[in-house]
């Protein structure tokens, strides 16, 4: 079981910040990523609207033999990862708004959280706001647009930095000094989100958490692949334009991969 592939989903290109992440932390393992672009954005959706869509993905990724999946993507983990937690017997690591970090390390008691509505409307953000950031200001706005921006591949146009510059000055002006990114989507404006907060804001990236979290599920259950030194191989598939995923693959130093088109 420990040569079974990792399935790796997201709303679209989002999640592919978390699969860089898992690569670096767990580079034996062989890795199956599938973005539903096609249906994208999510964070928009309701619930009853994201959930069929999802166990198709996770039909579709259970027939291809993984032995976990990592949910890359806030609204999916908002929307579903208890039901499928109760409805599937492989292990789900989802996503978590690194709210907890934040809190621990701010010096003005103010952090960031730029999300998306259906992540800010979650149980999940709830609970993890209410556990760690007691006595903490949190500014929590939802980005509208940014998600729609970057599965376009414009990380630094015009309407992205207006968008960025809409939703983060209101934190600057509550003197934020941690920017927690709460969708799998914003790493990829992290180079535009800093020309806007400056140096000293940290952004908070929990993509790194979620690979080592991983890592920790599969020594658990003994599933994890060997580390001997190999390298896994990591397959790409999309509902929505194999050439934009190739270009974003491109983008983050992964190019030559090849992406295989699924309806689902």
């Amino acid at each position: 079981m420990t040569e079974q592939p990792i399935g790796v989903m997201d709303s679209g290109l989002g999640g592919l910040s978390v699969w860089q992440a898992l690569i670096q932390c767990l580079p034996e393992e062989n890795f199956i990523y599938l973005g539903d672009s096609g249906f994208c954005p999510y964070g928009s959706k309701s619930a009853a609207e994201i959930l069929p869509r999802v166990t198709h993905i996770v039909d579709f990724l259970e027939e291809k033999g993984c032995k976990a999946i990592v949910v890359a993507c806030n609204a999916i983990t908002a929307a579903s990862i208890d039901f499928l937690r109760q409805h599937y017997p492989i292990p789900f690591i989802g996503m978590e708004p690194a709210i907890k970090p934040a809190s621990v390390h701010t010096r003005t008691r103010a952090v960031g959280v730029l999300a998306t509505e259906r992540t800010l409307q979650g149980r999940l953000f709830a609970t993890t706001r209410s556990k760690y950031a007691q006595g903490i200001r949190v500014v929590a706005i939802a980005g509208n647009g940014l998600v729609e921006q970057v599965e376009v591949l414009d990380f630094d146009g015009d309407a992205t930095m207006d968008l960025l510059r809409r939703y983060l000055r209101p934190m600057l002006t509550e003197n934020i000094d941690h920017l927690v990114l709460g969708c799998t989507h914003y790493p990829f404006l992290a180079a535009s989100i800093r020309r806007i907060v400056g140096d000293g804001v940290c952004i908070v990236n929990p993509a790194p958490a979620v690979a080592r979290h991983t890592l920790s599920v599969l020594e658990q259950m003994q599933i994890r692949h060997p580390p001997n030194g190999s390298v896994g191989r990591s397959i790409f598939y999309t509902t929505g334009d194999t050439e934009k995923m190739k270009h974003m693959l491109s983008f983050i130093q992964a190019a030559d991969r090849e992406v295989t088109p699924v309806r689902l």
